[in-house]
């Protein structure tokens, strides 16, 4: 048990890690986009030493090119929106967001598919509705500003975001495709994606960002990589890793965020927090 948590802990901490990077980027002139495309350098990097991939079995797996190529755009995509998230909105609730997306799956299943959702899944997405709601109220009443009308619309992009890319990575798993195959290509195309992006922008290049988004890489990886281990050495009880994972970086977001950067939060939105958790509790798969 020790070592799972060892894991967890690990795993809990480089999430939490990469939104406080993203909130100290701004403060130490870090261009984001151009240390998310070194990120995903360093994500291949480590994922072909670590994990030991091999693409071409993706290829003969028959998984679809399309899949990949999506999830290779969508994944930078996101990535800015969760860093203007944390900027305009903080790391409390760019965080809870980002959990909270692990709702879009079940949505998805009852509204396209037509699958029911019934018993502690209704009460459970139903929670999650309700806290979305909650921690995006301050950003959309505060003085009708742009400002907190743009923070409301980057908590709703990483919820829905993060939601559809959790779909897109169930898909390659019912596939049957080689996971550390499929991240390898799927990182290498998100870093060309955001290489493309940048230079069509005609991006002026800092060293001083470029070599912050090894550090990023390291604990974007790490984040990935732990949680893998923690299902592998605990595969009898996915529900204790799955809960202490959500639940631990809402909580730990929220102790960093509101403690450390002195972020302000309403008492709606601490009921979001509250809620929030909630719906995973009530979420953990039986």
């Amino acid at each position: 048990m020790n070592s799972i948590m060892h894991l967890l802990i690990a795993s809990i901490f480089c999430s939490v890690a990469v939104s406080i990077f993203l909130k100290l980027a701004r403060r130490h002139h870090i261009d984001v986009g151009q240390a998310i495309v070194v990120n995903y350098l360093t994500a291949v990097s480590l994922c072909v030493v670590l994990l030991r991939p091999d693409p071409m079995s993706v290829m003969e797996s028959g998984t679809p090119l399309w899949l990949l190529i999506l999830l290779g755009f969508l994944l930078p995509t996101i990535f800015i929106a969760m860093a203007r998230a944390v900027e305009h909105a903080g790391i409390v609730l760019a965080d809870a967001a980002q959990r909270l997306s692990l709702v879009i799956p079940l949505l998805a299943a009852a509204l396209i598919f037509g699958e029911s959702i019934g018993g502690t899944k209704l009460i459970g997405v139903s929670l999650a509705i309700l806290a979305l709601i909650c921690l995006t109220v301050k950003s959309s009443s505060s003085d009708n500003s742009s400002h907190g009308k743009q923070a409301t619309l980057f908590l709703l992009a990483v919820w829905l975001g993060f939601g559809v890319i959790d779909i897109l990575f169930k898909q390659l798993s019912k596939g049957g495709a080689q996971f550390a195959g499929s991240l390898v290509i799927t990182f290498v195309v998100a870093g060309l994606v955001m290489l493309s992006f940048l230079i069509a922008r005609r991006t002026q290049w800092s060293a001083h960002s470029l070599l912050s988004g090894i550090g990023l890489g390291l604990l974007n990886f790490g984040n990935i990589f732990y949680y893998i281990k923690a299902h592998q050495h605990f595969p009898e009880n996915p529900t204790l890793v799955f809960s202490a994972m959500n639940i631990g970086v809402i909580t730990a977001g929220t102790l960093v965020g509101a403690g450390f950067f002195k972020e302000k939060l309403s008492k709606v939105n601490m009921l979001g927090i509250g809620l929030a958790i909630s719906a995973i509790m009530a979420l953990i798969p039986r």
